[in-house]
C-alpha cells in the first residue's frame, strides 16, 4: 500500500528530471529539497540493484543534516536516512568530529566527512544494539545513505517520547530503562550518545519500551568532550521526567557511571 511513493529509484535517468519538475509543485517533495541530487540518486539506485531496496516512499523525518524516509524492502519497510551533501553544514557536526579518532585519516571535505559520518552511525548502532540497547537495526550504509529496520506500524513510526503522555509508574520504567541504557551505553559499548533527549528516543506503544535513535553524533569515551557529552545526556533525561514527579540529581547520576567505570578499570588492570 504505497499510495506516497514518490521515486522508483530503478528508474533513475527519467525519475533525476521528474523530481527537479515535481519540487515545484508539490508540497511533499518541497520537504526534500536538496536531498535527491544525482549522486544520491545513483546510491539509491546501487542499493536498489542490490535488492535492498525496492521503492522510496514519503519523508518520516526531517533533521539539521539528514531526512530520514519511508522505504519498500525485499521483504519489509525499512527506514533510509540520507545525509544531505549539497546543503548540510557543520556547525552541529564540528562539536563531535574534532577529537574523535575515527575521523583522523578521514580528508576534510564535505563529502568525506558527511560519508564516515554515515559509516559511523551503522558503527554506532551494532556496538549499542551489540550490548542489548534497543535501536534500529542498521542494515547498510553507503556513501551518504544509511539503510535501517522501520520502527513503526501500518507505515507510520513509533513516536517519540515527547509526544507521549505515559502514566508515572510507566514513566518511572521508561526512566529507569533510559538511565540503564545510558550507562550500559558508556561501560559496555564505550559510546556516549552525545544528543540524547525526548526528541532522539522512541516509545514502543505496546510495551513502553525506548528506543534510542540518531546515533551519527555519538563518539567514543577516547572523545575529549565524551564527559561533557554524558552528563548533558543525563541532564536532558533528567529534566525531562522531572513533570512525572522523578526527580534525581543528574551530576549524582554521572558520578554514579563515572565511579563504577573507575572500579572496572581498576579490576581489569
Amino acid at each position: 500500500m504505497k499510495k506516497e511513493v514518490t521515486n522508483k529509484v530503478k528508474r533513475i535517468d527519467t525519475e533525476v528530471d521528474r523530481l527537479r519538475m515535481r519540487r515545484k509543485d508539490t508540497d511533499t517533495l518541497k520537504v526534500t529539497e536538496n536531498v535527491f541530487d544525482e549522486p544520491t540518486l545513483k546510491t539509491l539506485y546501487t542499493l536498489s540493484s542490490k535488492g535492498i531496496l525496492k521503492a522510496m516512499g514519503g519523508p518520516i523525518s526531517t533533521g539539521k543534516e539528514a531526512n530520514v524516509f519511508l522505504a519498500e524492502g525485499e521483504d519489509r519497510d525499512i527506514a533510509v536516512k540520507i545525509y544531505r551533501i549539497s546543503s548540510s553544514t557543520f556547525n552541529s557536526m564540528e562539536d563531535y568530529i574534532l577529537g574523535d579518532p575515527r575521523f583522523r585519516n578521514v580528508r576534510h571535505s564535505k563529502r568525506d566527512i558527511i560519508f564516515a559520518w554515515t559509516k559511523k552511525e551503522q558503527r554506532n548502532l551494532i556496538r549499542a544494539k551489540e550490548v542489548g540497547i534497543r535501536v534500529p537495526e542498521p542494515i547498510v550504509a553507503e556513501r551518504n545513505v544509511l539503510v535501517m529496520e522501520f520502527l513503526g506500524e501500518n507505515e507510520k513510526p513509533y513516536p517519540q517520547l515527547k509526544d507521549i503522555r505515559l502514566d508515572k509508574e510507566v514513566a518511572r520504567e521508561a526512566y529507569d530503562t533510559i538511565i540503564h541504557y545510558i550507562d550500559v551505553l558508556y561501560k559496555e559499548a564505550n559510546l556516549v550518545h552525545g544528543d540524547l533527549s525526548e526528541y532522539n528516543i522512541l516509545v514502543v506503544p505496546e510495551t513502553n519500551e525506548p528506543v534510542f535513535i540518531d546515533m551519527g553524533q555519538s563518539v567514543t569515551s577516547e572523545h575529549p568532550r565524551s564527559r561533557d557529552f554524558l552528563l548533558r545526556d543525563i541532564e536532558n533525561i533528567v529534566r525531562y521526567f522531572k513533570k512525572y514527579g522523578i526527580d534525581e540529581d543528574p551530576h549524582g547520576l554521572y558520578s554514579s557511571i563515572r565511579d563504577k567505570e573507575e572500579k572496572t578499570q581498576i579490576i581489569d588492570s
